[in-house]
């Protein structure tokens, strides 16, 4: 096992691009994807190896990242006879990027450490244009000398990296994050409902507020391109549904309610049901700006 050789596993608008930092960081990364094409692409783009199989992606690796879609998409790279885990050393380590239950998290990590493999979850935050400038925030659960052992790695494309806590610790952060956004666009659609029929400059109203206590990343980058029904900026109200709803059962869980979380999810479900799956999370004022 060489210590600076990894694998990165799923090459989407967020893991290409975090792949891409690991190599140019001077890492041997090797990657995996399911639509080889893709694979091959980012090989030739940073003088990388693909593999075909997460296995073979994983093998000899000092640390396997995953970047991946939701729950079920990452047992499918990770268990099973192609799965990351058969191709993993001992005394190696998974880090999970994929925003997943806590439940899939404790599972990982239990899976690891019977086969004396690390795992640490660390989904990230910051959108595809954090994962391209390498300025992700990354949320992490696991041990402290873990963690400690994959945050100068994690520093290829992350401007902060912390410990939340245990295993799922991680994932519940992450919670938290998606939570926030999702009461801020709220908050921040009916402010433009009210700023629009009033006739206010929506860019100068923006560049007084956003440096006050209403001041916020979604007011900054996306206040004036709400008003102008201009929604295509990366992530997709498809996976913030999903995210919602990871949410939602960890409230049920903790035997507590979201009620706003559970309107706003509702919303974005009428959104998905009109179309508008692809397009990204502000574009929840087109339920109020009608």
């Amino acid at each position: 096992m060489e210590s600076n050789k990894v694998a990165f596993i799923g090459l989407g608008v967020m893991g290409f691009p975090m792949a891409g930092h690991l190599a140019n960081a001077g890492y041997k990364t090797t990657v995996f994807n399911r639509t080889e094409s893709k694979a091959k692409r980012w090989a030739q783009e940073f003088s990388g190896e693909y593999q075909l199989t997460p296995k073979l992606a994983a093998m000899n690796c000092d640390i396997v990242f995953l970047c991946v879609g939701n729950d079920d998409d990452v047992r499918s790279v990770v268990y099973g006879e192609d799965g990351v885990l058969a191709g993993m050393a001992p005394d190696s380590v998974l880090v999970d990027h994929t925003t997943t239950s806590a439940e899939l998290a404790e599972e990982l990590a239990s899976a690891c450490r019977d086969r004396n493999i690390s795992f640490i979850d660390a989904p990230v935050s910051g959108g595809q244009a954090g994962a391209e400038n390498g300025a992700l925030t990354i949320m992490c659960g696991g041990d402290q000398t873990v963690f400690n052992r994959v945050e100068p790695v994690l520093k290829s494309y992350g401007k902060r990296a912390a410990l939340m806590g245990k295993n799922g610790q991680g994932q519940r952060s992450k919670m938290v994050n998606q939570i926030c956004i999702a009461g801020v666009l709220k908050g921040l659609s009916e402010g433009l409902l009210l700023a629009k029929n009033t006739d206010l400059n929506i860019s100068q109203l923006v560049d007084v507020l956003k440096h006050g206590a209403a001041g916020s990343w979604q007011m900054e980058n996306r206040g004036v391109t709400m008003s102008q029904g201009k929604f295509d900026f990366g992530f997709a109200i498809d996976w913030m549904h999903k995210d919602l709803s990871i949410c939602l059962n960890e409230a049920t869980k903790m035997g507590i309610e979201l009620p706003l979380i559970e309107q706003v999810d509702g919303e974005y479900q009428s959104l998905q049901q009109q179309g508008f799956g692809r397009m990204d999370t502000s574009v929840l004022f087109k339920i109020y700006d009608r």
